[in-house]
């Protein structure tokens, strides 16, 4: 890929982008090939009420990437907490959801709705096609669930800095001393290699096989590790020329589950592998780039179905997508990382551990 003006990188880390993505992580395990049982079984740590009010704001809430980056140096989970904490009540939800691409439309909606208390059919289009065009996929009930939210911005605030306290207290306290290393680490680790790698291999190491145009039109780059995002990443444009990449920094020998201890990342591979749709689609990809709808063609499938495949495919990391400006994505064959799985195999089959 040709740059004509490499942007400038800059580093940030913290747990507090880990509380927040641990949270939705754990509200939407199959996404990134977590046990819906242990996540469950992490959430009912929680009292009914506020696992019940987690539940539904997690169907529209992803972490709060803007917000995050503009608290300060300090981006620990409790200086977040206590960021949160000093902005009103009502006015957290706008912080949470805080998007620099949403339309003016979009915008005098919900103000209109928290200013009523109420919404209608017409709020709820407006809304829907203002996340669709931003690309940001959402089913009717997450969306209703917005929407409510808005008209009653007070009491969520109220709720979710509760809530999200009692998260803290059950769960992310003691799993934040686990993760902090790994988090040094991979600041550590992704510093080096911006030092030896082009632009297009780094970002290809460090978002396991991305590649978007957007990053190469940028002005600057903030990097920020994260343990519970591995392997996918999380972008958000931050300002006009300024984009954040946060990048799954999870050592391959450490699982999301404490003491697990399969290797994950083979796991996850061979479980992709276990499907012949998939083995048909990496047999496609291993010749040509192709797109979802190429690849429904020569399958014979509808295109979302193709998609789930797909998604599947890049949690394993046998995958790379290429997403160019107007979000169309192409992928390819990881051919190198599925050698790796392969070669991971023989040395788990060859040397038990107990």
């Amino acid at each position: 890929m040709e740059i004509q003006q490499p942007p400038q990188l800059t580093w940030s880390s913290g747990t507090a982008f880990d509380l927040f993505l641990s949270l939705y992580v754990l509200h939407h395990p199959d996404r990134f090939g977590l046990r819906a049982s242990w996540a469950a079984g992490v959430r009912s740590r929680l009292p009914q009420a506020e696992r019940e009010f987690l539940e539904n704001a997690q169907s529209f809430l992803t972490a709060p990437l803007l917000w995050l980056c503009s608290i300060g140096e300090d981006r620990s989970a409790l200086a977040a907490l206590r960021e949160l904490a000093a902005i009103p009540a009502g006015e957290r939800l706008a912080v949470l959801t805080r998007n620099i691409d949403a339309s003016p439309e979009f915008l005098a909606v919900i103000r209109k709705i928290q200013e009523q208390g109420t919404y209608t059919t017409e709020d709820v289009q407006v809304v829907t096609q203002d996340l669709a065009r931003r690309s940001i996929s959402q089913r009717p009930p997450a969306i209703l669930e917005l929407c409510k939210a808005w008209s009653q911005a007070e009491a969520f605030g109220e709720n979710y800095l509760k809530a999200l306290n009692s998260y803290y207290s059950v769960f992310f306290e003691e799993e934040e001393r686990r993760i902090q290393p790994a988090l040094a680490f991979g600041l550590a680790e992704a510093r080096s290699l911006a030092v030896q790698l082009p632009l297009p291999e780094l970002f290809e190491q460090l978002s396991h096989g991305v590649q978007s145009e957007t990053w190469y039109t940028a002005e600057e780059i903030v990097l920020v590790p994260s343990f519970w995002s591995s392997p996918l990443i999380f972008n958000a444009r931050l300002a006009p020329g300024k984009v954040l990449m946060v990048f799954g920094s999870r050592p391959k020998a450490q699982t999301i589950v404490p003491g697990g201890s399969l290797p994950e990342t083979l796991v996850d591979a061979l479980k992709a592998l276990a499907d012949p749709t998939r083995l048909r689609i990496l047999r496609h990809l291993s010749t040509q780039p192709l797109n979802p709808t190429e690849l429904a063609h020569r399958l014979r499938l509808r295109p979302p179905t193709v998609i789930h495949h797909l998604n599947a495919l890049r949690l394993a990391g046998l995958v790379a997508v290429s997403v160019q400006a107007d979000g169309a994505r192409r992928y390819t064959l990881r051919r190198e990382v599925l050698q790796d799985h392969l070669q991971e195999l023989q040395i788990f089959i060859d040397h038990p551990r107990n």
